[in-house]
């Protein structure tokens, strides 16, 4: 076998990857929203009676004794207490919480606590859209934007 050849074949392999790894069925959860703990976690009570403990991907919320965190909270809350959502399963966090998206009547609650000024864009997640959203709503001076100085919430816990 020549190296073009070869080089052909791994190519192609490598396609086939790719293509398939775009046809993967997303994880996904259904439940109840029983218990919101804070802005960005919420817990679930699934058909089969099983609660799970969701933190929402991609966003951090106010802190409960930062400046916003209570109204952070009331916002998810009212979002999504006692309804039905559906969340998307992003992976495991290393408190062994579930890390999702969340929705709720058509409403993305992660994208939604980003435009109204209630969230960071989470420092270690990497979406474009995510950073669009928080820039409209520090730029409308939403809630946490509408101080001087926020601090982001991973700041304000290695303060504690």
């Amino acid at each position: 076998m020549t190296k073009v050849n070869l080089l052909w074949r791994i190519k192609l392999l490598l396609l086939c990857i790719l293509f398939c790894l775009g046809f993967q069925k997303t994880a996904t959860l259904t439940g109840k929203v029983i218990k919101v703990a804070d802005g960005d976690t919420i817990t679930i009570l699934t058909e089969d009676k099983k609660q799970v403990k969701i933190r929402l991907y991609g966003i951090d919320c106010p802190e409960k004794k930062q400046d916003f965190g209570t109204k952070a909270r009331t916002f998810t809350s009212t979002i999504c207490f006692g309804k039905n959502v559906t969340v998307e399963i992003k992976g495991i966090d290393r408190y062994k919480r579930t890390l999702g998206i969340v929705k709720v009547e058509g409403k993305n609650v992660n994208e939604e606590l980003l435009k109204n000024g209630l969230a960071w864009k989470y420092k270690y997640t990497y979406s474009s859209h995510y950073l669009k959203l928080a820039q409209q709503a520090r730029k409308s001076k939403l809630n946490i934007w509408s101080l001087k100085k926020p601090i982001a919430p991973w700041d304000f816990r290695k303060r504690k």
